[in-house]
């Protein structure tokens, strides 16, 4: 069990910074303090007490990334009930599913996402509440709720606010080993499951990114992951908060614009991101210009390339903020080609792993010690184990277990029996290699693997990966048909296609150029038998994985 109390963490942490800045809405110009939020704490406790909500009754949150959002996440567990996040870019049918699936019991929604919401399809709800105003929504409806909420506005007044002071901040008692969290995975293949976070599970990743990730006390972040999804809701969100750090949260999606403005104004230390956006830097904004014929003989001089590679990270760095330490990338893997380039140039990154069930983090290194194509060292608090002969060389499953462990799927016992062996040993579904310091390097998927007609394993995340940063590709997805030949589908980067006025045709010729090229940079048992054009953005869960199995193709 981890030794520090997760509720703990949060009391001593509004006690310690109470006159710090804590939150920001970024398109709003707001910021409230660590005592703004207490005190918003402060009313929402009185108001759950007076509805009778109980300590492990369920709180759904469905909104955008928000200090409103924020608030009524650690008003809930700091109360010592169970939070619901739901991501907004479910379906309404979804939403409903995971409200009545989770039981819970009360609701804070964003007004507009309200609006998607059928109050009859949830009977177990007792009440919502706009995120925006905490006002009682539908108060003909939830009577009690609505007379309890005017009653603590009532009472808890400006006056009372000035006298408010840390001294009065007594959140439960809620011991590690309760349930804290279900997290609902978008899923791949089905229905989503609720992932049972304890304290103790969601207490492991904070305490763990405290002591590895390099980011000061009291400084600040900017958060655009969305804080429904376990990456966000454990880096973005709540390692800052007992870190006394200032965040600022980004609701809708940013323009690179609007990014780029909130890191220079903010000057983040670290940024949490996915691969998608440091991929398109690389192929939008440094290999469009590095590929060019001066740049490419410039780049062959000793000496000149060392300054244009240097010219070229300061650029960078300046661009997000010009005071970063490091950008840890999850979420998905990082294409080889763009990694290299960052290596090349000693930019500060890192590529974390981790998946819902463990709350998220399975395996991180700091930027100086990240090893290439790896995707960090397994935590200090997990053990690892490689389903193979030769773990070293040989791919196998991914096994994990330790501190981050989830309890287990929300009333679906068989599905946890499945993927936690009798040992503990939870089954990632991911196939990998490690190193003897316990680096990981994962291939792929095991759904996703292909065996070849003469026994080979393909994973056609590495064959995706070297397609992507090919010219006119933004994404790819490699399948087998059913005479056993690899196609690979591609959406096509319609900007660059626009940008050069390419016809269907030259875009055709384009691809099979791309894919003679490919076919030589993998094995025999790998080649690339066509590409096909796809038109539409292939469909992904909310941390950006393609929903694989909804392409297939017949011949």
């Amino acid at each position: 069990m981890i030794k520090d109390n997760f509720v703990q963490l949060f009391e001593n942490s509004f006690k310690a910074y109470w006159d710090c800045d804590m939150y920001s809405n970024y398109q709003e110009g707001e910021t409230k303090t660590y005592s703004d939020i207490a005190w918003e704490i402060n009313r929402l406790h009185h108001f759950f007490s007076t509805i009778n909500i109980k300590p492990q009754d369920k709180i759904a949150i469905l909104g955008r990334n928000s200090y409103q959002w924020a608030t009524a996440f650690l008003a809930t567990i700091s109360y010592g009930a169970v939070v619901v996040p739901i991501l907004p870019d479910f379906n309404p049918q979804d939403i409903h599913n995971i409200i009545n699936h989770s039981e819970s019991v009360f609701v804070f929604t964003g007004e507009i996402l309200f609006k998607s919401l059928e109050p009859d399809k949830i009977p177990s709800v007792t009440g919502m509440i706009s995120l925006v105003t905490l006002d009682v929504l539908l108060p003909e409806r939830y009577t009690t709720a609505a007379d309890a909420m005017v009653q603590t506005k009532n009472r808890f007044t400006n006056d009372e606010k000035a006298r408010f002071s840390p001294d009065d901040i007594k959140f439960a008692d809620v011991p590690n080993s309760n349930l804290m969290m279900i997290n609902y995975t978008s899923g791949t293949t089905g229905f989503s499951k609720g992932v049972m976070l304890s304290a103790n599970a969601l207490a492991g990743n904070v305490t763990y990114a405290m002591r590895n990730i390099p980011i000061d006390k009291k400084s600040r972040m900017v958060s655009f992951l969305p804080l429904a999804h376990a990456y966000g809701c454990a880096f973005d969100f709540l390692m800052p908060v007992v870190m006394g750090i200032h965040v600022t949260f980004i609701s809708k999606t940013p323009s690179p614009a609007m990014l780029i403005q909130a890191f220079k104004e903010n000057k983040p230390q670290i940024i949490m991101m996915v691969p998608l956006i440091m991929e398109k830097i690389y192929k939008k904004q440094i290999l469009s210009k590095i590929e060019k014929p001066v740049m490419r003989m410039l780049l062959a001089l000793p000496g000149i390339n060392l300054l244009i590679r240097k010219k070229i990270k300061h650029t960078l760095l300046e661009t997000f903020g010009g005071n970063i330490r490091e950008i840890v990338i999850g979420g998905a893997a990082f294409n080889h080609d763009a990694e290299k380039f960052f290596r090349k140039i000693k930019f500060p990154y890192t590529v974390g792993y981790g998946m819902t069930e463990c709350g998220p983090l399975i395996s991180y290194a700091s930027a100086p010690e990240m090893r290439f194509a790896s995707a960090g060292k397994i935590l200090d608090i997990m053990d690892v184990k490689i389903e193979s002969t030769d773990p070293f060389n040989q791919p196998g499953e991914i096994l994990v277990r330790g501190e981050n462990l989830m309890n287990g799927y929300y009333k679906n016992p068989e599905i946890t029996s499945e993927t936690i062996d009798h040992e503990g040993w939870l089954h990632t579904g991911d196939i990998g290699v490690i190193d003897k310091d316990h680096f990981v390097y994962i291939k792929g998927r095991n759904k996703s693997l292909i065996l070849s007609n003469n026994g080979q394993n393909i994973y056609p995340e590495e064959i995706e990966a070297k397609l992507n940063s090919m010219h006119y590709v933004s994404e790819s997805l490699v399948v087998e048909n059913k005479q056993g030949k690899l196609i690979a589908l591609v959406f096509p980067d319609f900007d660059a296609v626009e940008k050069h006025k390419l016809s269907a045709d030259e875009l055709a010729k384009q691809m099979e150029h791309n894919r003679k090229h490919l076919n030589k940079m993998v094995g025999s048992f790998e080649q690339i038998t066509r590409i096909e054009i796809h038109p539409e953005e292939f469909q992904k869960t909310p941390k950006r994985s393609i929903k694989r199995f909804l392409y297939q193709i017949e011949k």
